[in-house]
């Protein structure tokens, strides 16, 4: 069966550890399991990654961050999760459009109707299964991002973003209930992965 899962959340929560513990899990379950992430996951859309990310690129316009996520999700969507998901295999990726909602909409202010306007064409309309949101305070998700070296353009944004972007999601997913699952992040890593599990194995089942 086909199965599209993305995870979602501030920074910080984990949500590169629990995807790929996921698809291990899954794997040993004999499913055909695609791992990916966003923004890159293709040659392309690493190298419109690494400019998103570099600390130097703090002049960068929101709209600018919005237009070069979309390329990127552009990409990854045609090249690699839609084949894959009509081959009938189960596609997990960390990130997806719900990003650019939380961030570029709730986090920056830019018009949430044109981001969705944008990001339809960006994907062909495709949208996620089954989106675990990692919720843990920014603050906390903050910090493991510094205590981790991953500090990035992103990150640097001040708290009220970060509180901002987490609100987002919690907004998101109350005009989506079907679609979310949150995940209490601040718990240790296997007991998040044991609800990641309960959430993804109910949606196979």
């Amino acid at each position: 069966m086909s199965l599209f899962i993305s995870f979602e959340g501030p920074d910080g929560g984990g949500k590169s550890t629990q995807a790929h513990l996921l698809v291990d899990h899954l794997k040993g379950r004999g499913l055909n399991v695609l791992l990916t992430r966003e923004p890159g996951g293709t040659p392309i859309g690493d190298q419109i990654r690494r400019t998103l990310m570099d600390l130097g690129n703090t002049g960068m316009d929101p709209r600018t961050e919005i237009l070069l996520f979309s390329a990127s999700r552009a990409q990854i969507v045609h090249q690699v999760i839609r084949p894959h998901l009509e081959s009938g295999g189960v596609v997990v990726c960390d990130r997806f459009y719900d990003s650019t909602l939380a961030y570029q909409g709730y986090g920056h202010g830019l018009d949430l109707d044109a981001l969705r306007t944008i990001t339809k064409f960006a994907t062909g309309g495709l949208r996620p299964d089954l989106t675990l949101l990692l919720d843990l305070p920014a603050e906390a998700g903050l910090e493991r991002r510094r205590s981790g070296g991953q500090w990035n353009r992103l990150d640097a944004y001040d708290l009220a973003f970060h509180q901002r972007v987490r609100q987002g999601y919690f907004e998101l997913a109350k005009t989506e209930p079907e679609r979310w699952v949150r995940v209490d992040a601040t718990q240790p890593v296997d007991e998040v992965q044991a609800a990641v599990r309960q959430a993804v194995n109910a949606r196979l089942a």
